[in-house]
């Protein structure tokens, strides 16, 4: 097909952009799946070399070829039909590429099954196009690794300022390669901050769900307390699309057990501009708004006018309670080698690396290749028992839950009459992590030298319909989203 379509269309391309170029035969998948790899080779591996992408799918242009025949002989699946997608290494797809969290040990590690999110996307007619790189073992590897940076894949820049502006952590490819339009959207995933960091500094929506929305399964695993997957994407309209596509009950997983009645088959239906009127949202300030920077806080208090504008009732202050904003990471030490041992068992003889003891001992012996930062989080996780039956930990996760949801956000939700909280950038994460609560983050602004901020609205659990209207509703009444500035091709 002679296409109009070139590399330059593709930079704020929306799927529902990509639909129409399909119905109107302007361009195929096939062709597509090229002008997304073209694109990849002058951003990504050239010209400002964000290196977000770490493996690309060898059989894609295959799979478009196949979806495209499948359009013209019955019609399409819906609306991901043909849409390709770069989704996290630590995501695990049962084809020829590998799984590796970016670690270099586990470099040729081929997992023996797609997981969840990628069998329910491709079951969509969405096209894995590849795996994109990430801060190492999702950043659980050691206090001092940057974000985005990985033994195997090396450093993820930030295309609105690489090398200056940080990428954010740790689904750092994932933002990078979708804010320069290297794919229609891509696959992110969570622990504490993980989706809403790279989604605020790349200018991006992006989804961290209620834990159990969406199947774990086969995801590289930090907390099954706090884990999650979810979609990052340049409108949340998109986001939408994409949630809906991968929710359901898995019995692999028993988080999604409680999902049934839940969840939505369409996230996008009343979505309109008057999403945000008659909505009271709390603004927590202690905590939160005490570091920011002179031109962060500018834009959040442009942003709080926005949503009067637009019709949200703000309650300013409605503070979290302060024995809700400590900083701990003690379950997720003691979760992590339970958690990933049974991932290395799942894996099988398809690893040399069969347990967490392996991999620390893999590091310590190639130290200049894998400990470039060190490994502190490893070993401390290593020195757990792993049966999760330490008092310690028991404690640590009665006290996650009670100050995070009745003694936290539920109490200031209830104690204010809120619909939910907005907090700047994903400064806000922590805390509805810890609850296994939905937030979603969507473009505020940028500062004078051009680095994005977002600004997340957070809910109780299941209530991601609830935080779509409204960043929907924000993101039409404001328009903040700019591309990054890219060489023109």
């Amino acid at each position: 097909m002679d296409s109009t379509i070139t590399i330059n269309h593709l930079a704020d391309a929306t799927i529902s952009d990509i639909q129409s170029w399909f119905e109107n035969q302007e361009i195929t998948a096939a062709d597509l799946v090229l002008l997304y790899l073209e694109r990849i080779a002058r951003f990504d591996r050239s010209g400002p070399t964000l290196n977000s992408v770490a493996t690309i799918n060898p059989d894609a242009y295959h799979i478009a070829q196949g979806l495209d025949q499948e359009r013209r002989l019955g019609g399409i699946r819906g609306p991901l039909h043909g849409i390709p997608v770069l989704i996290k290494d630590n995501i695990a797809t049962g084809d020829k590429m590998p799984t590796s969290a970016g670690s270099l040990a586990m470099r040729d590690v081929y997992a023996p099954e797609d997981a969840w999110v990628v069998e329910r996307l491709r079951a969509a007619g969405a096209i894995i196009l590849g795996k994109t790189n990430l801060t190492e073992w999702a950043n659980f590897m050691t206090e001092e690794m940057p974000n985005g940076f990985s033994s195997r894949s090396g450093q993820v820049l930030n295309p609105y300022g690489p090398g200056q502006v940080d990428p954010g952590g740790s689904s750092s490819g994932s933002g990078s390669a979708v804010a320069a339009g290297l794919s229609a959207f891509a696959m992110g995933t969570e622990t504490s901050g993980s989706i809403l960091s790279p989604s605020t500094q790349h200018s991006l929506i992006g989804i961290k769900p209620t834990v159990g929305l969406l199947s774990r399964f086969g995801v590289v695993p930090i907390s099954p307390s706090q884990d999650t997957a979810g979609p990052m994407c340049r409108t949340v309209k998109d986001a939408a699309l994409v949630l809906a596509a991968l929710t359901g009950v898995d019995p692999r997983d028993p988080a999604t057990g409680a999902s049934q009645g839940h969840y939505a088959s369409n996230y996008t239906s009343g979505l309109d501009g008057e999403g945000l009127r008659g909505v009271r949202l709390g603004l927590p300030r202690a905590g939160f708004f005490d570091k920011l920077a002179d031109w962060q806080h500018h834009l959040m208090e442009q942003a709080i006018g926005d949503l009067k504008r637009l019709g949200a009732e703000v309650v300013d202050p409605a503070d979290l309670p302060e024995s809700s904003l400590y900083h701990d990471f003690t379950v997720l030490t003691y979760e992590f080698k339970a958690a990933l041992n049974a991932y290395f068992n799942w894996l099988g003889e398809r690893t040399p690396i069969k347990s967490l003891q392996d991999l620390v001992a893999y590091n310590q012996a190639h130290p200049q290749e894998c400990l470039k930062y060190g490994q502190t989080r490893l070993i401390a996780a290593q020195q757990t028992a792993g049966t999760l039956v330490e008092d310690l930990y028991i404690d640590a996760r009665a006290r996650d839950l009670r100050s995070s949801q009745s003694q936290g956000i539920d109490q200031v939700l209830s104690q204010h009459h809120l619909n939910g909280l907005i907090f700047p950038g994903a400064a806000g994460a922590e805390i509805a992590a810890k609850a296994g609560y939905p937030s979603i983050t969507v473009p505020a602004g940028y500062s004078p030298q051009g680095e994005p901020l977002g600004i997340t609205f957070s809910a109780r659990a299941w209530e991601e319909a609830s935080l779509i209207r409204w960043a929907y509703a924000y993101e039409m009444g404001t328009r903040r989203r700019k591309p990054p500035t890219l060489p023109k091709t």
